[in-house]
This record gives C-alpha cells, sequence and structure tokens, in this order.
C-alpha cells in the first residue's frame, strides 16, 4: 500500500469532504458528515472520527459530549477522490435522536438483510450502552448474571416441556425467549457472535 498523501483528497469550494461513516461490525450506514484538511488529519492521527460541522464552522470530535465516539479502523475515497469512507466501531449510538443509525427514517425499504441474530446482538449491545428506564433489557443487565442465568435455565426448561407436550408453536417461542436471553448474557459476558460462530467452525472440521 502506497503512503497516502493528504493532497489527494479534493476538498470542495468551501475546504469540505462528504464523509460517511460505517459501522466495520454491522456494516450499517451510520450517518453523512463532512470534514476539512484538519479533521482529516486528526482523525488519521487518532483514529477517532473527527468532523466539521459547517452550522458551527468548527472542528468537531465525534462523542466529545456524549461519550459515543467512532473508533476508525479503516477509511477508503472513493474512485474521484471526493468522497470518504470510514469503517468505525461505534461507541453508543451515532445519531443525536438516539438512534443506532442516521438513515433512520424509511421511503422504500426492501427486506432487511442483516441477519437477526446479529441485529438483535447490536441492539442489547446499545441498551446495555445506554439504559433505558422500563426497559426489561435494561432491568436484567442491573439485576446482573445471577438474574440473567436464572431466566436462561427457566427457558431452557419451558422448552423441554414444550416438546415433551409436542406443542410446536410453545416450543418455538420458548426457543426465542432462550435465544434472546442468551445472548443478553453473552452481551453482559463480552462473548460475541463470532466467538460462538468459531466455535461451531470446529465442530464441523
Amino acid at each position: 500500500m502506497e503512503p497516502f498523501n493528504i493532497d489527494t483528497i479534493k476538498f470542495d469550494e468551501a475546504g469540505l469532504v462528504p464523509v460517511i461513516a460505517q459501522s466495520i461490525e454491522t456494516e450499517e450506514v451510520l450517518m453523512l458528515a463532512y470534514m476539512n484538511k484538519e479533521a482529516l488529519e486528526l482523525t488519521l492521527n487518532t483514529n477517532i472520527a473527527h468532523y466539521y460541522s459547517r452550522s458551527r464552522k468548527s472542528l468537531w470530535k465525534k462523542g466529545e459530549t456524549s461519550g459515543h465516539f467512532q473508533h476508525v479502523k479503516s477509511l477508503f475515497y472513493d474512485c474521484d477522490a471526493d468522497a470518504i469512507l470510514l469503517k468505525v466501531v461505534q461507541e453508543g449510538v451515532a445519531c443525536h435522536t438516539g438512534a443506532m443509525s442516521c438513515f433512520h427514517n424509511p421511503v422504500l425499504d426492501a427486506e432487511k438483510t442483516t441477519p437477526i441474530l446479529e441485529e438483535l446482538y447490536e441492539v442489547l449491545k446499545e441498551r446495555k450502552a445506554n439504559p433505558k428506564e422500563g426497559s426489561y433489557t435494561t432491568y436484567l443487565f442491573n439485576e446482573g448474571l445471577d438474574k440473567i442465568l436464572k431466566k436462561v435455565g427457566e427457558e431452557t426448561s419451558e422448552i423441554i416441556i414444550g416438546a415433551k407436550n409436542n406443542d410446536k408453536t410453545n416450543t418455538v417461542n420458548e426457543i426465542a425467549d432462550l435465544a434472546y436471553h442468551m445472548m443478553v448474557m453473552m452481551v453482559n459476558e463480552d462473548i460475541t457472535l463470532d466467538d460462538v460462530k468459531a466455535a461451531l467452525e470446529e465442530r464441523r472440521q
């Protein structure tokens, strides 16, 4: 890989370049912002996303006030060198509204391509990082591991009962409940889906 020359980037007449931030974990597009040359230099030097606010006419470090930092893992520029793509690890949420992504207003919305387990895992991570009053998930995290494991055990027993009774509908629902509580436990214990996938891969060999 050749050394990057920042002058390669074609900043517009205002000295800015549009930047898309994308989650490196889920591939979800998180936000669109702008950088000037200084913001780009700071991003490259710190591996934390820095942007330029057109409304405030000043630099800003993403997460400086909210704690929702973007840790930059990869940076690409497009074929015309007039747009940048960041692949980031997002702390908390990207949008000031509390949504994970700023792009949460659908007009046309094809079938979701993010697997449901991956999507659920990200929702649980976000809830752990940003507790919400009245949320059952927040309640479980606040109660701690013993409470979470108790629920895992209860749901496992319910699956056994449903299967023994040949009650498919109930069994499916209990499996879904178990999957949810198991993933709460995984997030609580910092176990990722990739960890589980790697263990399953070993069993295929």
